[in-house]
């Protein structure tokens, strides 16, 4: 029986553990095995603060233009009008009403700049900090703030993405991701209907198969897999698990947050951080838009819309987003010239300048930082790199954004190699 029977831990290709790469990956597990001692800041001080992030994913990279820096009149505006906020001077895209009636908490970062314009590449570059250039596989920010104020006790998991995203790379499947894709019910990969004796018959010929792979040179894999599936048998059995369900949610809230997968999803999210999750990830997709952007804002917007505010209003009633850092961002931007291709245009890959959103812990809302000249071709205000971007996550989240790290092969690096924390954006 191989262990996917067991617990489907969803550990992908970009850093995974299979059966088929167990005995591969067991080399590269001696050389990181050091990786546990790397981390050197106060955890348990940390989460005493009960720091937690939310991160809302838009795979495919939406539009500067369609979100939160149109450009209306000019050449490059196209149909996208722009509305007022509750902030006054702050005006965003027409297709973004709701989000519009809570700008006084949310600060939009109008001058990214990114590296990388391939989707594997940019969605790697804003998920780790660091591009996509050598062999080692860096850990998604969500493994280091797991990894860093997560609870090693806790009995769910401190890091949880709705979708699919990036691995916990070098850092190891104790901080991976624990995905799911059905927001609202328990999820497929937590067996809480078999019998407990069923349990423990699976672990004990886990544990008969795993001594193959120890005597095989493996132990330090074996070890972490070992702990990882006794935290699992531990989760099938926790309180906690009714976090991933609606059944004590009122029927109003839902339908506040609407009943889209996004929707449903940011709900969730609000319900693990208030159970002491540090890290989600909420995904949806549909955003590449090369052809006929418009309607396909008309598309997705609303979903987004609906859900990102209802979530930032529901986290500041509950007195949660004082320390809850929430995103919203993709992996680039999208070409300020309208494309000509056939049959209706749209807007193509774009790094030069892009934009995104962050609210809640500690950060200044009620504000845009950065400016880009009147047809969105170039950042005429404080340009932000992903580096400057990660420095301030990491302050968000009282994290040393300077500690170093060692990959399996011992070359030093830091957690965010350079950049400063953007200028304006903490109160």
């Amino acid at each position: 029986m191989q262990t996917d029977a067991l617990l489907h831990l969803n550990l992908n290709r970009r850093g995974g553990i299979s059966r088929r790469n167990f005995l591969q990956a067991a080399s590269l597990s001696v050389a990181g095995s050091t990786l546990l001692s790397q981390f050197q800041l106060n955890a348990e001080e940390l989460k005493k603060e009960g720091r937690s992030c939310i991160l809302v994913w838009l795979a495919g990279a939406p539009s500067q233009m369609e979100t939160w820096d149109p450009k209306p009149g000019t050449q490059n505006g196209g149909e996208t009008k722009k509305i007022s906020t509750q902030t006054p001077g702050v005006e965003i895209a027409h297709y973004w009403p709701k989000m519009a009636s809570v700008m006084n908490d949310v600060a939009l970062i109008r001058s990214m700049t990114g590296k990388e314009a391939a989707h594997e590449r940019g969605t790697y570059h804003l998920h780790t900090g660091h591009r996509m250039l050598g062999i080692e596989r860096f850990p998604h920010f969500g493994s280091v703030v797991a990894r860093e104020i997560g609870d090693p006790q806790s009995d769910i998991p401190n890091f949880v993405s709705i979708g699919q995203t990036l691995s916990s790379g070098f850092l190891g499947v104790q901080v991976a991701p624990f995905i799911i894709d059905r927001p609202g019910q328990l999820p497929a990969n937590v067996f809480n209907s078999t019998p407990e004796s069923r349990q423990q018959r699976r672990l004990a010929l886990l544990s008969q198969q795993e001594k193959d792979f120890t005597d095989a040179g493996a132990e330090t894999l074996v070890k972490e897999n070992t702990k990882l599936y006794e935290k699992a048998n531990l989760m099938m059995k926790s309180p906690k698990l009714k976090a991933f369900k609606f059944d004590d949610e009122p029927t109003n809230m839902q339908e506040a947050y609407g009943k889209s997968q996004l929707g449903q999803g940011l709900l969730v999210a609000r319900r693990l951080v208030e159970a002491g999750v540090p890290f989600v990830e909420v995904r949806t997709g549909g955003w590449d838009m090369h052809n006929n952007v418009f309607k396909g804002m008309e598309r997705r917007a609303p979903d987004v819309d609906q859900g990102l505010s209802q979530l930032l209003i529901d986290l500041k009633q509950r007195g949660l987003l004082e320390k809850t850092l929430v995103l919203c961002m993709g992996e680039f931007g999208r070409t300020p010239k309208i494309n000509a291709r056939p049959p209706i245009p749209g807007r193509d890959h774009w790094v030069k300048n892009f934009n995104l959103l962050m609210a809640g812990a500690g950060i200044k809302g009620g504000q845009a930082i950065g400016k880009t000249d009147e047809n969105g071709q170039e950042i005429v205000d404080s340009p932000v790199k992903v580096d400057d971007l990660f420095r301030s996550m990491c302050k968000a989240m009282q994290i040393n954004a300077d500690m170093e790290l060692h990959t399996p092969i011992g070359r030093p690096v830091k957690l965010v190699e350079s950049g400063e924390v953007i200028k304006g954006l903490f109160g």
